[in-house]
């Protein structure tokens, strides 16, 4: 099977259901197949190698996503937050190709050599006609059986915070795998719902409209996340569903707490992308008592999600007095059984229940793969440099990035367990926790810490708060008071930011 048949499949068996858009004008399945191959017809007209989306969210992605599937070629949402120099690097390596782009984008990419530009504009309203720009008619039964599993199907570039970005290579064979072994066909109700926020150059985009789309719910895009926005969409759209980020449900609860809206048809809100303290996952579950939360952990090279926690999972943590099952709040839940999930140490060797080490994963979904190598094992293992540990039940508790391991006089400190006894104090909001250079010890541990609003507390209050709970080898040596952490827009702590600042 192949992306584009995921689309055949709904456009055949629900033809009329509204897939995407408004509920009183969006398009139906029947509607966004045409569109697609309409798409498709255009992209191989164009003799492009590369399919390539700079662009805002908006009712065009998951045209331009299916189009690029039906013709066989890679479909590469590239991130519009790109300096100059780093876009002119990455679409470099994406010639020849033609290039669907946001309409106060186009002066950004004109001129570039090996581009075909068309506005998101001209793109819809070409895809909308009943005959495409340089439609064939020998090509009007095109479709996508023909295209190979094995090909292609989506190159998705890292954030580039240095250097030139690299592509992650998502084939065919990767995402129907999740997708078939994750989203039940059809399974959701006729007007579910889905509300996305998260840009569309991330997995999570690419994985919600596969997900939405082959369970058969409707998708409605917001072009950024505002979280007024953001309310308003859910109520006048009566969304059921939705992902956030944690920086998004913190300012969403903002929203529900201070000005009493209600949320009356949402019943499902999944999270991901970054760190989500307990705290904040407690105070959600107690405003939004209706809704289903569910944490989803995956990555950009396994397909999106590969491990759950569970509605249930929830609702047995918050509600157990047992400190080891309300601990799995702060887990990412259990892996999907369509994969493989081990801990290892830094010698490859699997380590027992509750030891930290690095998450590795396998599975017909892992990719693992990128433009210029491979990084599976002959075993078909992932090492994803993902840092944490299984618990008995096989809960999987994330603890940072194995780079961010702070070696202290040759111990091995890890920042999340520091970050979590900050954040445990009543007057801090949010805590980072990175290693900087020490000349006696090799690193120090050191933190930047936000404050509740109207809270106070000294350095030396929140030193020993530390020390008390942990040990002295742990207590930070320098603590940094700011009015907010550096996170990106899918909610990742910026720690080589806060690493700089603090190393001064």
């Amino acid at each position: 099977m192949n992306v584009g048949m995921l689309l055949e499949m709904v456009a055949r068996g629900a033809a009329d259901r509204l897939v995407l858009g408004s509920r009183t004008g969006g398009l139906t399945a029947a509607g966004l197949l045409e569109a697609a191959r309409r798409a498709a017809r255009m992209f191989l007209s164009s003799r492009a190698e590369h399919v390539v989306l700079l662009d805002v969210n908006s009712d065009a992605l998951p045209v331009v996503l299916f189009g690029a599937a039906i013709a066989g070629l890679p479909f590469a949402p590239v991130n519009y937050r790109l300096a100059d120099e780093q876009l002119v690097a990455v679409l470099a390596q994406l010639a020849p190709g033609l290039i669907v782009v946001g309409d106060d984008m186009v002066s950004r990419v004109a001129g570039l050599p090996g581009l075909s530009v068309m506005s998101r504009r001209d793109f819809m309203a070409a895809v909308r006609n009943d005959r495409a720009p340089h439609e064939d008619a020998a090509d009007a039964d095109i479709g996508p059986a023909w295209v190979d599993q094995e090909q292609i199907a989506v190159l998705l570039f890292t954030s580039g915070t240095t250097g030139t970005p690299k592509s992650a290579v998502l084939r065919h064979r990767h995402l129907v795998s999740y997708i078939v072994g994750s989203v039940e066909f059809l399974g959701a109700d006729e007007g579910d719902g889905q509300l996305v926020s998260v840009p569309p150059y991330h997995i999570a985009a690419v994985s919600s409209v596969l997900s939405s789309l082959y369970g058969g719910r409707r998708i409605v895009y917001l072009e950024a996340f505002e979280p007024d926005e953001w309310v308003r969409a859910v109520q006048s759209e009566k969304i059921t569903h939705a992902m956030v980020v944690p920086t998004m449900l913190g300012r969403v609860l903002d929203r529900v707490r201070c000005e009493g809206t209600a949320l009356l048809s949402l019943r499902h809100l999944s999270y991901g992308g970054g760190r989500m303290p307990v705290e904040m996952i407690e105070r959600a579950m107690r405003a939004l008592p209706e809704v289903d939360f569910v944490n989803a952990y995956g990555l950009t090279e396994t397909s999106s999600t590969i491990a759950v926690l569970t509605p249930e999972d929830h609702r047995e943590a918050i509600a157990s007095s047992n400190p080891a099952v309300h601990a799995r709040l702060g887990s990412v839940g259990r892996r999907l059984p369509t994969v493989e999930v081990c801990i290892r140490d830094a010698n490859g060797a699997r380590v027992p229940d509750g030891q930290r080490g690095e998450v590795w994963v396998r599975g017909e979904q892992v990719a693992g793969e990128y433009l210029d190598r491979r990084t599976l094992t002959e075993e078909g293992w992932f090492p994803t440099r993902d840092a944490g540990w299984l618990d008995a039940e096989g809960f999987l508790f994330l603890d940072g990035r194995m780079d961010d391991l702070i070696v202290r006089g040759g111990e091995n400190l890890s920042p999340g367990e520091i970050e979590h006894t900050l954040i445990r104090h009543p007057a801090v909001a949010d805590a980072a926790v990175v290693g900087i250079l020490d000349p006696e010890w090799g690193q120090a541990v050191a933190a930047a810490v936000v404050l509740e609003p109207g809270a106070q507390a000294t350095e030396a209050e929140l030193q020993e708060w530390v020390r008390e709970r942990l040990r002295s080898t742990k207590t930070p040596k320098l603590i940094r008071f700011r009015d907010e952490l550096p996170y990106n827009e899918t909610g990742k702590l910026l720690r080589r930011t806060i690493r700089s600042e603090l190393s001064i």
